[in-house]
Protein backbone atom coordinates (compact mmCIF):
# COMPACT_ATOMS: atom_id res chain seq x y z
CA UNK A 1 0.00 0.00 0.00
CA UNK A 2 1.76 3.56 -0.95
CA UNK A 3 2.10 5.79 1.78
CA UNK A 4 0.08 8.81 1.58
CA UNK A 5 1.70 12.22 1.71
CA UNK A 6 0.43 13.46 5.01
CA UNK A 7 1.44 10.06 6.66
CA UNK A 8 5.18 10.63 5.16
CA UNK A 9 5.34 14.03 6.63
CA UNK A 10 4.17 12.95 9.86
CA UNK A 11 6.42 10.11 10.27
CA UNK A 12 9.17 12.76 8.62
CA UNK A 13 8.12 15.01 11.08
CA UNK A 14 8.62 12.49 14.13
CA UNK A 15 12.07 11.94 12.77
CA UNK A 16 13.29 15.06 12.79
CA UNK A 17 12.04 16.06 16.49
CA UNK A 18 13.76 13.16 18.02
CA UNK A 19 10.26 11.95 19.16
CA UNK A 20 9.58 7.85 19.65
CA UNK A 21 7.02 5.32 21.41
CA UNK A 22 7.39 6.34 24.92
CA UNK A 23 7.76 3.11 27.60
CA UNK A 24 6.33 2.48 30.88
CA UNK A 25 8.90 3.30 33.95
CA UNK A 26 9.25 -0.65 34.26
CA UNK A 27 9.85 -1.89 30.82
CA UNK A 28 13.01 0.40 30.83
CA UNK A 29 14.96 -2.60 31.48
CA UNK A 30 13.95 -3.74 27.93
CA UNK A 31 15.46 -0.68 26.66
CA UNK A 32 19.63 -1.32 25.09
CA UNK A 33 21.94 1.21 25.72
CA UNK A 34 25.54 2.25 24.71
CA UNK A 35 28.52 0.34 26.47
CA UNK A 36 25.75 -0.99 29.10
CA UNK A 37 22.56 -2.35 30.49
CA UNK A 38 19.62 -1.23 32.33
CA UNK A 39 19.84 -3.41 35.49
CA UNK A 40 16.66 -1.98 37.42
CA UNK A 41 13.71 0.45 36.86
CA UNK A 42 11.51 1.39 39.30
CA UNK A 43 8.64 3.50 39.93
CA UNK A 44 9.02 5.47 43.50
CA UNK A 45 5.41 6.88 44.39
CA UNK A 46 6.81 9.56 47.30
CA UNK A 47 6.73 11.45 49.14
CA UNK A 48 9.40 9.85 51.19
CA UNK A 49 12.16 7.96 49.56
CA UNK A 50 14.92 6.12 51.34
CA UNK A 51 18.51 6.28 49.77
CA UNK A 52 21.09 3.17 49.98
CA UNK A 53 22.83 4.13 52.71
CA UNK A 54 19.63 4.42 54.82
CA UNK A 55 19.07 7.74 55.15
CA UNK A 56 15.69 8.91 54.30
CA UNK A 57 14.19 12.09 52.56
CA UNK A 58 11.05 13.43 52.82
CA UNK A 59 9.00 15.61 50.25
CA UNK A 60 10.30 13.81 47.27
CA UNK A 61 8.15 13.80 44.05
CA UNK A 62 7.02 10.68 42.42
CA UNK A 63 9.72 9.40 39.53
CA UNK A 64 10.78 6.73 37.61
CA UNK A 65 14.28 5.70 39.48
CA UNK A 66 16.36 3.55 37.11
CA UNK A 67 19.84 1.91 37.59
CA UNK A 68 22.44 0.58 34.85
CA UNK A 69 25.75 -0.89 34.52
CA UNK A 70 28.22 0.32 32.09
CA UNK A 71 30.82 -1.63 30.55
CA UNK A 72 33.17 -0.55 27.91
CA UNK A 73 35.66 -2.05 28.71
CA UNK A 74 36.37 -5.79 29.80
CA UNK A 75 37.70 -4.25 33.30
CA UNK A 76 34.98 -1.45 33.71
CA UNK A 77 32.06 -1.57 35.74
CA UNK A 78 30.29 1.86 36.05
CA UNK A 79 27.52 2.24 37.73
CA UNK A 80 24.38 5.00 36.70
CA UNK A 81 21.18 5.86 38.08
CA UNK A 82 19.20 8.04 36.59
CA UNK A 83 15.52 9.78 38.34
CA UNK A 84 12.87 10.45 36.11
CA UNK A 85 9.96 13.25 37.36
CA UNK A 86 6.49 10.58 36.12
CA UNK A 87 4.58 13.92 35.67
CA UNK A 88 5.37 17.53 34.99
CA UNK A 89 8.85 16.83 33.12
CA UNK A 90 10.45 20.23 32.37
CA UNK A 91 12.36 19.10 29.34
CA UNK A 92 15.89 19.89 31.32
CA UNK A 93 18.17 17.33 32.49
CA UNK A 94 20.94 17.26 35.10
CA UNK A 95 24.41 15.35 35.40
CA UNK A 96 25.33 15.44 38.79
CA UNK A 97 29.46 15.26 39.94
CA UNK A 98 30.84 13.28 42.88
CA UNK A 99 33.41 13.97 45.48
CA UNK A 100 36.95 12.38 46.12
CA UNK A 101 37.62 9.76 44.47
CA UNK A 102 33.43 8.38 43.88
CA UNK A 103 32.67 4.57 44.73
CA UNK A 104 29.32 5.98 45.57
CA UNK A 105 26.08 7.55 43.85
CA UNK A 106 24.53 7.86 47.60
CA UNK A 107 26.72 11.68 48.19
CA UNK A 108 24.40 12.60 44.94
CA UNK A 109 21.17 11.75 46.18
CA UNK A 110 20.34 15.57 47.74
CA UNK A 111 21.17 16.98 44.57
CA UNK A 112 18.92 14.30 42.87
CA UNK A 113 16.22 14.92 45.28
CA UNK A 114 16.51 18.75 44.80
CA UNK A 115 16.45 18.08 40.60
CA UNK A 116 13.28 15.91 40.46
CA UNK A 117 11.74 18.50 43.21
CA UNK A 118 12.26 21.47 40.18
CA UNK A 119 10.85 18.36 37.36
CA UNK A 120 14.12 17.86 35.96
CA UNK A 121 15.94 14.62 35.15
CA UNK A 122 18.82 13.76 37.01
CA UNK A 123 21.49 11.18 36.52
CA UNK A 124 24.70 10.51 39.20
CA UNK A 125 27.76 7.63 38.16
CA UNK A 126 29.82 5.98 40.64
CA UNK A 127 32.42 6.80 38.20
CA UNK A 128 33.37 2.88 38.16
CA UNK A 129 35.75 3.11 40.99
CA UNK A 130 33.84 1.30 43.64
CA UNK A 131 34.73 -0.20 45.47
CA UNK A 132 36.61 2.88 46.58
CA UNK A 133 35.72 5.49 49.23
CA UNK A 134 36.06 9.54 49.30
CA UNK A 135 39.66 9.54 50.36
CA UNK A 136 41.05 5.64 49.28
CA UNK A 137 40.75 4.59 46.01
CA UNK A 138 43.64 1.81 46.32
CA UNK A 139 41.43 -0.65 45.13
CA UNK A 140 42.53 0.77 41.63
CA UNK A 141 45.96 -0.10 41.69
CA UNK A 142 46.50 -2.11 38.48
CA UNK A 143 43.32 -1.25 36.99
CA UNK A 144 44.17 1.38 34.31
CA UNK A 145 41.26 1.06 32.51
CA UNK A 146 39.38 2.66 36.02
CA UNK A 147 41.73 5.18 36.01
CA UNK A 148 40.37 6.60 32.33
CA UNK A 149 36.74 5.79 33.71
CA UNK A 150 37.12 7.96 36.84
CA UNK A 151 39.21 10.84 34.90
CA UNK A 152 36.65 11.24 31.92
CA UNK A 153 34.74 8.15 30.61
CA UNK A 154 32.15 7.44 33.01
CA UNK A 155 30.96 11.33 33.36
CA UNK A 156 30.47 10.99 29.16
CA UNK A 157 28.84 7.44 29.51
CA UNK A 158 26.78 8.34 31.67
CA UNK A 159 25.40 11.47 29.88
CA UNK A 160 24.79 9.62 27.02
CA UNK A 161 23.09 6.59 28.65
CA UNK A 162 20.82 9.13 30.64
CA UNK A 163 20.07 10.72 27.21
CA UNK A 164 18.76 7.71 25.98
CA UNK A 165 17.02 6.22 28.83
CA UNK A 166 15.01 10.16 29.53
CA UNK A 167 14.27 9.07 25.23
CA UNK A 168 13.03 5.80 26.22
CA UNK A 169 10.57 7.27 28.90
CA UNK A 170 9.37 10.46 27.76
CA UNK A 171 9.97 9.80 23.68
CA UNK A 172 12.07 12.27 23.33
CA UNK A 173 15.39 14.04 24.52
CA UNK A 174 15.99 16.82 27.09
CA UNK A 175 15.40 20.32 25.34
CA UNK A 176 18.35 21.45 27.74
CA UNK A 177 20.86 19.78 29.49
CA UNK A 178 22.95 20.83 32.08
CA UNK A 179 25.84 19.91 34.70
CA UNK A 180 25.96 20.10 38.34
CA UNK A 181 29.87 19.25 40.10
CA UNK A 182 31.85 20.71 42.69
CA UNK A 183 35.33 19.10 43.96
CA UNK A 184 35.74 15.62 41.71
CA UNK A 185 32.55 17.32 40.47
CA UNK A 186 34.40 20.71 39.50
CA UNK A 187 37.13 17.90 37.60
CA UNK A 188 33.96 16.26 35.65
CA UNK A 189 32.69 19.45 34.87
CA UNK A 190 35.86 20.86 32.94
CA UNK A 191 36.23 17.38 31.49
CA UNK A 192 33.16 17.56 29.58
CA UNK A 193 33.57 20.98 28.25
CA UNK A 194 36.80 20.24 26.88
CA UNK A 195 36.69 16.70 25.94
CA UNK A 196 32.51 16.17 25.13
CA UNK A 197 30.88 19.98 24.68
CA UNK A 198 28.09 18.38 22.97
CA UNK A 199 27.08 16.49 26.08
CA UNK A 200 25.74 20.00 27.91
CA UNK A 201 24.43 23.47 27.15
CA UNK A 202 25.39 24.85 30.21
CA UNK A 203 27.75 23.75 33.25
CA UNK A 204 28.58 24.56 36.91
CA UNK A 205 32.51 23.87 37.98
CA UNK A 206 32.71 24.51 41.65
CA UNK A 207 36.50 24.34 43.17
CA UNK A 208 37.46 22.25 40.07
CA UNK A 209 40.08 19.31 40.98
CA UNK A 210 41.13 19.59 37.35
CA UNK A 211 44.49 19.85 38.29
CA UNK A 212 44.59 16.10 39.51
CA UNK A 213 48.32 15.41 39.66
CA UNK A 214 49.17 18.37 40.97
CA UNK A 215 46.29 18.52 43.86
CA UNK A 216 47.40 15.57 45.03
CA UNK A 217 51.25 16.50 45.24
CA UNK A 218 50.16 19.19 47.21
CA UNK A 219 48.52 17.70 49.79
CA UNK A 220 51.67 15.11 50.47
CA UNK A 221 53.63 18.77 50.54
CA UNK A 222 51.38 20.10 52.91
CA UNK A 223 51.49 16.73 55.20
CA UNK A 224 55.39 16.77 54.81
CA UNK A 225 56.03 20.14 56.23
CA UNK A 226 53.47 19.55 59.19
CA UNK A 227 55.53 16.59 59.94
CA UNK A 228 59.07 17.56 59.56
CA UNK A 229 59.80 18.13 62.73
CA UNK A 230 58.12 17.29 66.10
CA UNK A 231 58.07 20.67 66.63
CA UNK A 232 56.33 22.09 62.86
CA UNK A 233 52.79 19.67 63.77
CA UNK A 234 49.91 21.73 64.23
CA UNK A 235 47.24 21.38 66.71
CA UNK A 236 43.63 22.72 66.20
CA UNK A 237 44.39 25.73 68.57
CA UNK A 238 47.73 26.94 66.53
CA UNK A 239 45.64 26.29 63.55
CA UNK A 240 42.75 28.95 64.63
CA UNK A 241 45.38 31.35 66.32
CA UNK A 242 46.94 31.47 62.62
CA UNK A 243 43.67 32.28 61.11
CA UNK A 244 42.55 34.54 63.49
CA UNK A 245 45.69 36.62 63.14
CA UNK A 246 45.47 36.39 59.55
CA UNK A 247 42.13 37.93 59.12
CA UNK A 248 43.38 40.66 62.01
CA UNK A 249 46.11 41.65 60.15
CA UNK A 250 44.41 41.48 56.30
CA UNK A 251 40.55 41.72 56.54
CA UNK A 252 40.47 45.26 55.83
CA UNK A 253 43.49 45.49 53.26
CA UNK A 254 41.28 42.19 51.52
CA UNK A 255 38.58 44.75 50.54
CA UNK A 256 36.61 43.56 53.70
CA UNK A 257 34.83 44.96 57.02
CA UNK A 258 36.66 45.41 60.28
CA UNK A 259 33.52 43.12 61.63
CA UNK A 260 34.37 40.26 58.74
CA UNK A 261 35.57 37.23 60.68
CA UNK A 262 36.94 36.13 56.78
CA UNK A 263 38.97 37.78 53.97
CA UNK A 264 37.50 38.92 51.19
CA UNK A 265 40.36 39.13 48.49
CA UNK A 266 43.14 37.06 50.08
CA UNK A 267 45.42 38.40 47.09
CA UNK A 268 45.94 41.32 49.17
CA UNK A 269 46.95 39.41 52.06
CA UNK A 270 50.97 39.25 52.82
CA UNK A 271 51.00 38.38 56.21
CA UNK A 272 54.03 36.38 57.63
CA UNK A 273 53.77 33.90 60.19
CA UNK A 274 57.00 35.16 61.68
CA UNK A 275 54.72 37.86 63.40
CA UNK A 276 53.72 35.58 65.94
CA UNK A 277 56.37 33.49 66.72
CA UNK A 278 57.36 32.75 70.15
CA UNK A 279 60.28 34.58 71.49
CA UNK A 280 61.75 31.71 72.85
CA UNK A 281 59.84 28.48 74.45
CA UNK A 282 56.58 27.01 72.53
CA UNK A 283 53.26 28.85 74.52
CA UNK A 284 49.63 28.96 73.21
CA UNK A 285 49.89 32.54 71.60
CA UNK A 286 52.85 31.69 69.31
CA UNK A 287 54.26 29.19 66.88
CA UNK A 288 57.43 27.67 67.17
CA UNK A 289 60.23 28.15 64.46
CA UNK A 290 58.95 24.96 62.90
CA UNK A 291 55.87 25.72 62.58
CA UNK A 292 56.86 29.25 61.05
CA UNK A 293 58.89 27.31 58.72
CA UNK A 294 55.87 24.80 57.63
CA UNK A 295 53.73 27.44 57.44
CA UNK A 296 55.37 29.23 55.29
CA UNK A 297 56.25 26.45 52.98
CA UNK A 298 52.46 25.51 52.85
CA UNK A 299 51.55 29.26 51.77
CA UNK A 300 54.39 28.82 48.95
CA UNK A 301 53.14 25.84 47.49
CA UNK A 302 55.03 22.92 46.26
CA UNK A 303 58.30 23.55 44.27
CA UNK A 304 60.72 21.43 42.34
CA UNK A 305 63.77 20.95 44.25
CA UNK A 306 66.46 20.93 41.50
CA UNK A 307 65.18 24.48 39.99
CA UNK A 308 62.95 25.77 42.29
CA UNK A 309 60.04 25.79 40.29
CA UNK A 310 56.43 26.19 41.74
CA UNK A 311 54.53 22.54 40.86
CA UNK A 312 50.65 24.03 41.98
CA UNK A 313 49.72 27.60 44.09
CA UNK A 314 50.19 27.68 47.55
CA UNK A 315 47.76 27.73 50.13
CA UNK A 316 45.29 30.89 50.49
CA UNK A 317 46.04 32.99 53.92
CA UNK A 318 42.48 32.41 55.84
CA UNK A 319 41.60 28.97 54.62
CA UNK A 320 43.53 27.03 57.60
CA UNK A 321 40.64 26.30 60.35
CA UNK A 322 38.55 24.90 57.64
CA UNK A 323 36.94 21.72 59.94
CA UNK A 324 37.29 19.44 58.53
CA UNK A 325 39.40 19.75 55.72
CA UNK A 326 41.50 22.39 57.92
CA UNK A 327 45.20 22.38 58.53
CA UNK A 328 44.74 20.02 61.33
CA UNK A 329 42.85 17.63 59.91
CA UNK A 330 44.86 17.17 56.75
CA UNK A 331 47.95 16.37 59.04
CA UNK A 332 46.74 14.44 61.52
CA UNK A 333 45.89 10.93 59.24
CA UNK A 334 48.44 8.60 59.43
CA UNK A 335 49.45 9.40 55.62
CA UNK A 336 48.25 11.99 53.21
CA UNK A 337 44.58 12.65 52.59
CA UNK A 338 44.18 11.16 48.82
CA UNK A 339 47.18 9.59 48.16
CA UNK A 340 46.13 6.77 46.82
CA UNK A 341 46.61 8.29 43.53
CA UNK A 342 50.62 7.85 44.00
CA UNK A 343 50.19 4.18 44.90
CA UNK A 344 48.30 3.73 41.16
CA UNK A 345 51.73 4.64 39.97
CA UNK A 346 54.19 3.45 42.11
CA UNK A 347 52.69 0.21 43.83
CA UNK A 348 50.95 -0.40 46.58
CA UNK A 349 53.95 -0.43 49.15
CA UNK A 350 54.56 3.67 48.26
CA UNK A 351 55.34 5.27 51.47
CA UNK A 352 54.86 9.41 51.52
CA UNK A 353 58.16 10.32 52.84
CA UNK A 354 59.82 8.61 49.95
CA UNK A 355 58.38 11.27 47.57
CA UNK A 356 60.45 13.48 45.31
CA UNK A 357 58.88 16.47 43.89
CA UNK A 358 61.18 16.54 41.10
CA UNK A 359 61.72 12.90 39.89
CA UNK A 360 58.69 11.27 40.92
CA UNK A 361 56.34 14.08 39.94
CA UNK A 362 57.41 14.01 36.43
CA UNK A 363 56.54 10.22 36.19
CA UNK A 364 53.25 10.83 37.91
CA UNK A 365 52.31 13.68 35.18
CA UNK A 366 53.66 11.11 32.43
CA UNK A 367 51.19 8.62 33.31
CA UNK A 368 48.06 10.34 35.31
CA UNK A 369 48.20 13.79 33.76
CA UNK A 370 46.97 13.09 30.16
CA UNK A 371 43.81 11.14 31.81
CA UNK A 372 42.88 12.72 35.14
CA UNK A 373 44.02 16.69 33.86
CA UNK A 374 41.47 19.26 32.75
CA UNK A 375 43.69 22.01 31.89
CA UNK A 376 43.41 22.44 28.19
CA UNK A 377 42.40 26.80 28.05
CA UNK A 378 40.80 25.57 24.91
CA UNK A 379 37.04 26.06 24.60
CA UNK A 380 36.27 27.18 21.48
CA UNK A 381 34.33 24.02 20.89
CA UNK A 382 32.05 24.59 23.69
CA UNK A 383 32.14 28.21 23.11
CA UNK A 384 30.56 27.81 19.68
CA UNK A 385 27.99 25.68 20.31
CA UNK A 386 26.51 28.38 22.65
CA UNK A 387 27.82 26.15 25.77
CA UNK A 388 27.58 28.43 28.53
CA UNK A 389 30.36 27.67 31.94
CA UNK A 390 29.69 29.15 35.36
CA UNK A 391 32.94 28.47 38.18
CA UNK A 392 33.01 29.45 41.61
CA UNK A 393 35.47 28.73 44.20
CA UNK A 394 35.69 29.26 48.11
CA UNK A 395 38.46 31.58 48.99
CA UNK A 396 39.17 29.88 52.14
CA UNK A 397 39.29 26.43 50.69
CA UNK A 398 42.24 24.66 51.91
CA UNK A 399 42.20 21.46 50.01
CA UNK A 400 42.00 23.31 46.30
CA UNK A 401 43.73 26.26 45.86
CA UNK A 402 41.41 28.64 44.43
CA UNK A 403 44.08 30.50 43.36
CA UNK A 404 44.72 27.57 40.77
CA UNK A 405 41.03 27.92 39.16
CA UNK A 406 41.75 32.00 38.79
CA UNK A 407 44.44 31.17 37.01
CA UNK A 408 43.12 28.46 34.39
CA UNK A 409 40.10 31.09 33.49
CA UNK A 410 42.88 33.74 32.94
CA UNK A 411 44.67 31.24 30.51
CA UNK A 412 41.06 30.45 29.02
CA UNK A 413 41.17 34.30 28.23
CA UNK A 414 44.38 34.42 26.71
CA UNK A 415 42.92 32.24 24.27
CA UNK A 416 40.63 34.54 23.24
CA UNK A 417 43.36 36.33 21.16
CA UNK A 418 42.55 39.82 22.09
CA UNK A 419 43.95 42.39 24.57
CA UNK A 420 43.49 42.02 28.06
CA UNK A 421 40.38 44.33 28.60
CA UNK A 422 38.38 42.91 25.52
CA UNK A 423 39.92 39.44 25.58
CA UNK A 424 38.39 39.26 29.33
CA UNK A 425 34.85 40.74 27.73
CA UNK A 426 34.90 38.12 25.36
CA UNK A 427 35.74 35.39 27.76
CA UNK A 428 32.59 36.53 29.97
CA UNK A 429 29.90 35.98 27.10
CA UNK A 430 30.26 32.41 27.90
CA UNK A 431 32.26 31.68 31.02
CA UNK A 432 32.49 33.50 34.27
CA UNK A 433 33.87 32.55 37.55
CA UNK A 434 32.70 33.36 41.31
CA UNK A 435 35.47 33.51 43.86
CA UNK A 436 33.69 33.49 47.36
CA UNK A 437 34.83 35.01 50.39
CA UNK A 438 35.00 33.13 53.50
CA UNK A 439 33.76 29.53 51.64
CA UNK A 440 35.62 26.04 52.31
CA UNK A 441 35.47 23.34 49.81
CA UNK A 442 32.77 23.75 48.12
CA UNK A 443 30.35 24.76 51.03
CA UNK A 444 30.31 25.91 54.56
CA UNK A 445 32.79 28.47 56.10
CA UNK A 446 33.38 31.65 58.07
CA UNK A 447 31.62 33.58 55.17
CA UNK A 448 28.14 33.53 52.92
CA UNK A 449 27.96 30.22 51.63
CA UNK A 450 24.71 29.01 50.36
CA UNK A 451 23.57 30.21 46.93
CA UNK A 452 22.25 26.87 45.51
CA UNK A 453 25.57 24.95 45.90
CA UNK A 454 23.65 22.06 47.35
CA UNK A 455 25.80 19.24 46.66
CA UNK A 456 29.01 18.87 47.88
CA UNK A 457 31.72 15.71 49.07
CA UNK A 458 31.37 16.85 52.31
CA UNK A 459 28.35 18.82 53.38
CA UNK A 460 24.85 19.15 51.76
CA UNK A 461 23.86 22.97 51.38
CA UNK A 462 20.08 24.25 51.77
CA UNK A 463 19.12 25.88 48.98
CA UNK A 464 18.74 29.91 49.01
CA UNK A 465 15.71 31.30 51.05
CA UNK A 466 14.51 32.66 47.81
CA UNK A 467 14.47 29.99 45.20
CA UNK A 468 15.90 32.10 42.24
CA UNK A 469 17.85 33.07 39.86
CA UNK A 470 19.59 36.15 42.14
CA UNK A 471 20.11 33.45 45.17
CA UNK A 472 20.44 30.03 42.88
CA UNK A 473 23.54 29.51 40.75
CA UNK A 474 21.77 26.73 38.80
CA UNK A 475 19.18 28.91 38.34
CA UNK A 476 21.14 31.48 36.84
CA UNK A 477 22.78 28.87 34.83
CA UNK A 478 19.26 28.07 33.39
CA UNK A 479 18.55 31.82 32.81
CA UNK A 480 21.78 32.85 31.43
CA UNK A 481 21.51 29.52 28.85
CA UNK A 482 17.02 29.94 28.24
CA UNK A 483 17.49 33.62 28.18
CA UNK A 484 20.27 35.05 27.91
CA UNK A 485 20.53 36.94 30.73
CA UNK A 486 24.27 36.92 32.06
CA UNK A 487 24.45 36.53 35.60
CA UNK A 488 26.60 39.35 37.03
CA UNK A 489 25.95 38.75 40.31
CA UNK A 490 24.75 35.87 42.91
CA UNK A 491 23.13 36.75 46.63
CA UNK A 492 24.75 34.21 48.86
CA UNK A 493 23.22 33.53 52.56
CA UNK A 494 25.40 32.92 55.74
CA UNK A 495 23.33 30.65 58.73
CA UNK A 496 24.09 30.81 61.76
CA UNK A 497 25.99 27.68 62.44
CA UNK A 498 25.07 27.05 58.66
CA UNK A 499 21.86 25.55 59.80
CA UNK A 500 18.76 26.99 58.11
CA UNK A 501 16.74 26.58 61.14
CA UNK A 502 18.91 29.05 63.55
CA UNK A 503 18.15 31.58 60.43
CA UNK A 504 19.68 34.39 58.51
CA UNK A 505 23.22 35.88 60.11
CA UNK A 506 23.81 38.22 56.59
CA UNK A 507 23.48 37.89 52.96
CA UNK A 508 26.31 39.37 50.28
CA UNK A 509 26.99 38.96 46.63
CA UNK A 510 29.62 37.11 44.80
CA UNK A 511 30.63 38.66 41.97
CA UNK A 512 31.90 37.64 38.84
CA UNK A 513 36.06 37.89 38.24
CA UNK A 514 37.22 40.49 38.38
CA UNK A 515 34.80 42.20 40.85
CA UNK A 516 34.63 41.86 43.95
CA UNK A 517 32.05 42.60 46.63
CA UNK A 518 32.55 46.18 48.37
CA UNK A 519 30.21 48.05 51.08
CA UNK A 520 28.84 50.83 49.29
CA UNK A 521 29.00 53.23 52.45
CA UNK A 522 25.79 53.28 53.53
CA UNK A 523 23.22 50.26 54.92
CA UNK A 524 23.20 47.29 56.89
CA UNK A 525 26.55 45.45 56.85
CA UNK A 526 24.87 42.26 56.81
CA UNK A 527 22.59 42.76 53.69
CA UNK A 528 23.51 42.36 50.52
CA UNK A 529 21.53 44.97 49.65
CA UNK A 530 24.40 47.65 51.00
CA UNK A 531 27.23 46.51 48.56
CA UNK A 532 28.01 46.37 45.01
CA UNK A 533 30.63 44.45 42.95
CA UNK A 534 33.39 46.21 41.90
CA UNK A 535 37.14 45.26 40.08
CA UNK A 536 39.53 45.93 42.82
CA UNK A 537 42.52 45.35 40.20
CA UNK A 538 44.21 42.58 42.35
CA UNK A 539 47.52 41.78 39.95
CA UNK A 540 49.17 38.94 42.32
CA UNK A 541 47.93 36.24 40.64
CA UNK A 542 50.73 33.23 41.14
CA UNK A 543 51.17 30.47 38.61
CA UNK A 544 52.63 27.49 38.57
CA UNK A 545 55.84 26.92 35.92
CA UNK A 546 54.66 26.32 32.13
CA UNK A 547 55.60 22.44 32.50
CA UNK A 548 53.01 21.98 35.30
CA UNK A 549 50.16 22.93 33.41
CA UNK A 550 49.00 20.08 31.90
Amino acid sequence: MKMTLALAVFIATLASTNVAAALTCETLVTLPLQDGVVTSAVSVPGPSFTAPDGRTYQKVRPFCRVTATLTPTSDSLINVEVWLPTSGWNERFEGTGNGGYGGNIALDVPEMVAAVNAGRTVAATDMGTAPSTNNDADALVGHPEKWIDFGYRATHLMTVAAKQIITGFYGRGPRYSYFHGCSTGGQQALMEAQRFPDDYDGIIAGAPANNRTHVHTNAVWVYKQFHATPASYFTPDKVDLVTKSVVAACVVKSGGLTTDNFLTDPRFCDWDPVSIQCPLVDGTNCLTADQVNAARAIYDGPRNPSNGHLIYPGSVRGSENAGDLGWNALGSTPEPQFDSLFKWVFGPTWLWPTYDFNRDMADVDLLLAPILNAMSPDLSAFKSRGGKLIGYHGWADPIIQPQDTIDYYNRVAATQGKQSAKALAETQTFFRLFMVPGMNHCSSGAGPNAFGNRYSAHIVVPDAPVADATHDIFLALQRWIEEGVAPQHIIATKYVNDDTAEGIQMTRPICALPKVPRYSGAGNTNDAASFICADDHATNNVSAAPEYLH
